[in-house]
């Protein structure tokens, strides 16, 4: 998969998860997401980007991979 399709839809969970107040319980949320419903290689890859690049990523999408690397 492309990593700017990744990118997209690591994006859009972020945005669903936006709304919550709570940025740490948003960038949890977004993780557990990723860690449930993505494959190993493509959490490899957006965790790949976000330590090479992230440019696209939402900040709040950049808190949540960090999260998802440690």
């Amino acid at each position: 998969m492309k990593i700017e399709r990744l990118v997209k839809m690591a994006n859009d969970i972020g945005n669903f998860f936006n709304s919550e107040t709570d940025k740490e319980i948003a960038a949890e949320g977004i993780k557990n997401h990723i860690l449930r419903s993505w494959d190993p290689r493509m959490r490899k890859a957006i965790i790949a980007y976000c330590r090479e690049d992230g440019s696209e990523l939402s900040d709040l999408v950049k808190v949540a991979v960090t999260k998802l690397a440690a």
